[in-house]
């Protein structure tokens, strides 16, 4: 790509957290292209950060300040879609700063075009997967969208750096002390990483958690919940009718309370490192076992065979930052449609960090047959019939065995 030639800028959209490393970012971006600076954050439920955020822009130099509610939006169409495909990202990973990078990039890009920007700009480093989920985003929506990448352009590589920069500029410094992680919060988790979780074989310290309760100090008691799926969306919790976010929210609540949702992860990034990832997942943890349990009842053997097998390459796609590639539509038309049958009710236990399904049960579209699966006495299946069923399945088996034996004569 040509290097952008700073003075054709005139209008910046930033996406902007509150954070530290953003707030110097909007300095920077003023100081260095000398234009106009839209600050956007995006409410995705990060709760009480948002608070200072458009006094802190404003100090630190915007021009104007978006903070726009997209909780609803994130839930209905970003979350449910991806929880119908039962997608997680190397077996542990729910994919929860994955997801919001395409929602963020979708309003940013709408706000660049209301204020006719000539570019938008984010925080993610070169290191990190961010960078390619926003930009594959921008280049969605306008091809020939300008980004401004700071980290890959400034010559500000350590913290330290960074703070002697933040105080020559009079950028705002946080009020707290600094801990030694960073971490990303949504509806969906909060994330991790980098500082002391960078020693791979240290255990993360309890109070870095945020949204679960430790499972040693959770309730004794168990605590059952019954989650209602239509089309393969969960659409009420105990019997009480929510909008997705609402009801996140509130399984959020409740599994955070019996410390349900916590992910230690050694992932593999998009630009081909490794890097150590802490997740608390409480409310997708329990969405996701019960949508299983749901469609354990409801959904044809081999349609979720084949769904199943399309899971890594659908998180992948997620991961990468795919998510308005034409592949992945591709692939949530066929799951979507996977999903027409996923109707019922899911029963899960949560008791010390565990989650697991204790029930599920459909009125309408319930594949389990008593009358075929009873170990009782029956009318409808004769089981010498399986004799000739285990029979032409063993035949490639057999014939193997047959030929290696006469090898050995």
């Amino acid at each position: 790509m040509a290097t952008i030639k700073k003075q054709e800028i005139k209008k910046i959209v930033l996406a902007y957290s509150g954070g530290l490393d953003t707030s110097i970012i909007l300095k920077w971006l003023k100081n260095e292209y000398g234009c106009k600076v839209v600050a956007f954050a995006a409410d995705l439920g990060q709760g009480d950060e948002l608070a200072p955020i458009r006094e802190k822009a404003l100090a630190t130099g915007a021009d104007k300040v978006y903070i726009d509610d997209l909780k609803e939006e994130f839930v209905r169409d970003f979350v449910y879609p991806m929880f119908r495909a039962n997608a997680i990202y190397e077996g542990h990973y729910l994919l929860g700063t994955s997801i919001a990078r395409p929602l963020i990039a979708k309003r940013q890009m709408e706000i660049a075009a209301k204020e006719k920007a000539d570019a938008v700009s984010h925080g993610a480093t070169g290191k990190g997967n961010d960078q390619v989920r926003f930009e594959l985003a921008y280049y969605h929506f306008d091809p020939s969208i300008k980004v401004v990448a700071p980290w890959r352009e400034w010559d500000l590589n350590s913290r330290q750096a960074l703070i002697e920069y933040a105080k020559k500029n009079g950028v705002p410094m946080p009020t707290i002390k600094k801990r030694p992680w960073s971490s990303d919060r949504n509806m969906l988790h909060i994330s991790f990483e980098g500082g002391i979780l960078e020693d791979t074989w240290a255990e993360a310290p309890e109070e870095m958690y945020v949204l679960t309760k430790s499972p040693e100090k959770a309730p004794n008691k168990a605590q059952y919940v019954e989650v209602e799926f239509k089309n393969g969306n969960a659409v009420a919790v105990d019997g009480e009718k929510m909008t997705p976010a609402q009801l996140l929210a509130h399984l959020n609540y409740i599994g955070g309370q019996h410390g349900v949702g916590r992910v230690d992860l050694l992932e593999n990034r998009s630009v081909g490192m490794k890097s150590r990832g802490v997740y608390e997942t409480p409310g997708g943890t329990i969405l996701r076992e019960a949508h299983s349990a749901v469609e354990q009842i409801t959904m044809d053997r081999e349609v979720m065979r084949i769904r199943d097998s399309l899971i890594p390459e659908y998180a992948k796609q997620i991961y990468a930052g795919y998510w308005f590639s034409p592949e992945r539509l591709m692939l949530q038309t066929l799951i979507d449609d996977s999903q027409k049958c996923v109707n019922g009710v899911a029963r899960v236990k949560l008791y010390k960090g565990h989650c697991r399904t204790v029930g599920r049960k459909s009125e309408t579209d319930s594949l389990f047959n008593l009358d075929f699966a009873t170990f009782e006495k029956d009318q409808v299946f004769n089981q010498a019939d399986a004799e000739g069923f285990i029979k032409i399945n063993s035949l490639r088996l057999r014939i193997r065995s047959l030929m290696q034996a006469n090898r050995k004569k």
